[in-house]
Order: structure tokens, then C-alpha cells, then sequence
């Protein structure tokens, strides 16, 4: 099985950025009744704490089935834009925001590079979101749609109205429990056809998370490369 190449991070990483930190500014807006629950989600959960399983799916060439891709970790995340990926299996990497750089780390090549946040961003529909100045910029650039219910859970789907970006849609479940919405899949469809299905378990909702735990040091004698 192969890596993510820092690229496909990038992509996936934007997808859940945008879904976690920035959907909901629309949602809270529409007044649609089936986007209550990530409203609620974004109001109230300030910080969570996650395992997830990933699987990416490419588009199948002629004569040849589809690779699958399966991966595993740990999410973090505390409102504003710190969070973090850590991947344990079947490779150690990591994708780390601090708030102003996002780190990606090989942990096998012990290999970091380093980028601003607003940077890696540009360009992208997340880039839209996260600079825009008003609800009616972010309206004028996705369409969001609330999808039937689905194996207990609420669907919510984003689509970019532009068609050279990066991502062709992003789908968020969410789902009720005593706590409150919590978040339980991310479904990403690329502008190449690769599906990235994140499923999340073991939710903690609200945890102690200080801003202290999401910076991140290089190791010693990593290839650090900073962009």
C-alpha cells in the first residue's frame, strides 16, 4: 500500500478544514430545518477529539478495478483553525495546524514541510470561506443542500458553484446523542474523481484542549522545507 503524497494530503486536509471550521456559516443562515444539527454542531462544540478511519477511492482505469487506500488515526481540533491528523496506520504521518502554519510530517523520511495556513488555502473553495468578509460571499459561492436522512445520521452537502477548484463537493454527517451533534463522516469527492470517506469514532465533545498541544516542533534532523 502507498503513501498519500503531500499533494493528497493537502487535498483531503482542505476538505475536512472546510467542512469542520467553515461550513456552518452558511447553514446557520438558510433557516432549512435538517441543517439545525450542524448549526449546533458548530455553536457548541468548541474543541473535539476523534479516532477515524480514512479510505480514498480512485476511479477505476480501463481493465483495472479501483484502488482503495485505507488509513487510521487520531483527529483533534480547537476553534480557530488549530487541529490535527495524526495517521498511525498503515504510515506515521502528520498534518498539524497551529493557526497561522499548517506542518505536513513524514514520519518515516522524517521529512516537515512547512506553509502558512492562508497560503495553503488560496485558491481553494476553504480559501473562500476563510477570507470571505460576509455571509452573502460565501452564499454567491456554494450551494448547500440538506440530504435525506441516512443510517440514523443528518447529511449536509456543499457544492462550489465555480468549476476549477479542487474539490467537487464535500458531504457532512452529523449525529445526535445526549451531548448534542456530533460530527461522524466526511465524504470528499475531488475534481479527479477520488472519493475520501472519513468516519470518525470514540467522539469526545468539548474536551481540554489548550492551543499549547496543537504547535509543533520538527524533530531533530528532519528536512525541513518551508514554503
Amino acid at each position: 500500500m502507498h503513501k498519500l503524497t503531500t499533494s493528497g494530503f493537502s487535498r483531503y486536509l482542505l476538505g475536512a478544514l472546510f467542512a469542520l471550521f467553515s461550513i456552518a456559516a452558511c447553514a446557520q443562515n438558510t433557516g432549512a430545518e435538517s441543517l439545525k444539527d450542524l448549526e449546533n454542531f458548530v455553536k457548541n462544540t468548541k474543541s473535539g477529539r476523534a479516532a477515524f478511519v480514512q479510505v480514498v477511492t480512485s476511479p477505476a482505469k480501463e481493465g483495472q478495478s479501483p484502488k482503495v487506500k485505507t488509513s487510521s488515526g487520531t483527529f483533534e481540533f480547537l476553534r480557530p483553525n488549530r487541529f490535527k491528523f495524526l495517521y498511525k496506520k498503515p504510515f506515521e504521518q502528520a498534518i498539524v495546524s497551529d493557526g497561522q502554519t499548517l506542518w505536513l510530517h513524514d514520519v518515516d523520511l522524517n521529512q516537515v514541510t512547512a506553509r502558512k495556513l492562508a497560503q495553503v488555502l488560496n485558491g481553494t473553495p476553504a480559501a473562500v470561506i476563510a477570507a470571505a468578509a460576509d455571509l452573502n460571499g460565501l452564499q454567491a459561492d456554494f450551494t448547500m443542500t440538506a440530504l435525506p436522512e441516512k443510517a440514523g445520521l443528518q447529511w449536509v452537502q456543499a457544492v462550489p458553484k465555480t468549476k476549477d477548484g479542487q474539490l467537487q463537493n464535500i458531504t457532512v454527517a452529523l449525529k445526535t446523542t445526549s451531548n448534542g451533534s456530533e460530527l461522524a463522516a466526511l465524504e470528499i469527492l475531488d475534481s479527479f474523481g477520488q472519493r475520501s470517506v472519513m468516519t470518525f469514532s470514540q467522539f469526545e465533545v468539548n474536551p481540554s484542549l489548550s492551543a499549547t498541544s496543537f504547535q509543533f516542533k520538527p524533530p531533530a534532523g528532519a528536512d525541513v522545507s518551508r514554503q
